[in-house]
């Protein structure tokens, strides 16, 4: 796989045959791994995505974050190329928002720039390069906001042999799968 549109390709065929109960088993070991981490119980401030379609889940990511008494904030595409966090006190906050995403409907613009971001992506290798589902907005998000600590989540499946990367990619410090932390 040479490209990222190649990857991507890949990713989303292996995420398709694996089943809810799989996503879900899988999604609670990278909970435990992460809130495990010094980057967690560090943060004050946790900025989760709200996952969409099988990605990997960060539902208790967040409660535990709640449960620490850490503020949540969760991204919500604000215009063509740009991506803002919003608090989220409540599950019942989200609603279907670009291409389906859940975002939040309300809420107050989160404006922490040293806050913990857990990332997304559809692929990563082992130089934690990172494939996204190619908007750019994690990249661009983080380009200009560069104090935040990241952390990807991924499933196992998620990381291959080699993700090109361009000069305007961002990778994240750490990629946690199920199985393993990657630094």
């Amino acid at each position: 796989m040479d490209s990222k549109k190649e990857i991507r390709k890949y990713v989303f065929g292996k995420r398709k045959e694996l089943t809810q109960e799989e996503a879900d088993r899988f999604s609670q070991e990278i909970c435990r791994k992460v809130i495990a981490l010094p980057q967690f119980q560090e943060a004050e401030c946790v900025y989760a995505y709200a996952d969409y379609n099988k990605e990997a889940a960060t539902g208790d990511i967040i409660r535990a974050a709640w449960a620490a008494g850490k503020r949540v904030a969760v991204p919500k595409v604000t215009g063509p190329h740009e991506m803002k966090y919003y608090f989220l006190e409540s599950f019942d906050q989200l609603e279907p928002g670009y291409y389906g995403i859940p975002e939040p409907a309300q809420g107050e613009e989160a404006g922490e720039e040293d806050a913990l971001v857990i990332v997304p992506g559809v692929a990563f290798d082992e130089n934690r390069h990172r494939a996204g589902y190619g908007q750019g907005f994690y990249d661009r998000y983080l380009g200009t906001h560069k104090k935040h600590r990241t952390v990807a989540i991924a499933f196992e499946f998620q990381i291959v042999d080699h993700v090109p990367a361009e000069s305007t990619d961002i990778f994240p410090e750490l990629v946690v799968t199920e199985k393993r932390i990657i630094h």
